[in-house]
C-alpha cells in the first residue's frame, strides 16, 4: 500500500495460517506488517516466503490482496490472467482499472460487493465506517480543546459539550456512542425516521 499515510495492511498472521492451512503459498515483502508490531518471522512461522520488496512480489503471485488501489507502475508487473481483490473505489480509479482489464487480470473490488445477509463475512465497509466514527469524535475533541464531560468542581461548573451527528448509518452511531461515553449531550438526524429508535437506544436525542 503506497498511499503515504495508510496504516492497514492486506493479510495478518492470524489469516496467514489459515491461508497456508489450505495449502495456499503466501508471498509477502519484508517489514510488511512492523508499523503494526508485526515481525517477518511472525508470517514465516506459519510458511510465508519472504521476498526482498513489493515488485518481487508482485511478478510471482497470481493473486493480489490490496488495502488500495494499486500504482500504475505495479500492473506491468502482474502476470497475465493474475487476480487482483481489495477496496479499489472504481468511481474514482477507472483509469487505473481499465489498464488492468487491458492486461487480463480480474478485480475484485470488496466495496462494489452486495451488502446482503449471505455476504456479511466479505463486508469490508462497516469495520471501516466503524472506525471513522470513532476517529471523527476524537478528532474533533481535539479540536475543541476543551473539556467534555460536566465537571462539578468548587469553583463552578462545566457544562457538558453538546455534539451534532448528521447521518445515523454505521459510523454515525458508532460516533453517537463514542461521544456519550466522553460525556457529552449527543443529538443526531437523518432523513430516516427508523434511525430515530438506533439514536434513542445510544442515549441521543433525535432531531427531525
Amino acid at each position: 500500500e503506497d498511499l503515504g499515510i495508510e496504516k492497514r495492511i492486506s493479510i495478518t498472521p492470524e489469516i496467514v495460517k489459515k491461508y497456508c492451512g489450505l495449502g495456499i503459498e503466501v508471498f509477502l515483502n519484508e517489514s510488511y506488517g512492523t508499523h503494526l508490531g508485526i515481525s517477518d518471522n511472525e508470517y514465516k512461522k506459519f510458511g510465508v516466503k519472504i521476498l526482498k520488496d513489493k515488485k518481487e512480489v508482485l511478478q510471482v503471485i497470481d493473486v493480489g490482496l490490496f488495502v488500495n488501489v494499486l500504482l500504475a507502475e505495479q500492473i506491468d508487473l502482474f502476470k497475465k490472467d493474475a487476480c487482483v481483490i481489495g477496496t479499489f473505489d472504481p468511481y474514482r480509479n477507472k483509469e487505473l482499472l481499465n489498464k488492468l482489464i487491458l492486461k487480463n487480470i480480474k478485480i475484485f473490488s470488496l466495496d462494489f460487493l452486495p451488502r446482503i445477509t449471505r455476504a456479511q463475512s466479505m463486508d469490508v465497509l462497516s469495520s471501516q465506517a466503524n472506525l471513522a466514527g470513532y476517529r471523527a469524535v476524537i478528532e474533533s475533541v481535539n479540536e475543541f480543546n476543551q473539556a467534555i464531560p460536566m465537571m462539578m468542581t468548587a469553583a463552578g461548573t462545566i457544562l457538558p459539550a453538546k455534539f451534532l451527528v448528521i447521518g445515523a448509518g454505521v459510523a454515525g452511531l458508532q460516533a453517537i456512542a463514542t461521544a456519550k461515553r466522553l460525556g457529552a449531550i449527543v443529538f443526531a438526524t437523518d432523513v430516516r425516521t427508523a434511525a430515530k429508535e438506533q439514536v434513542e437506544s445510544l442515549g441521543g436525542k433525535f432531531l427531525t
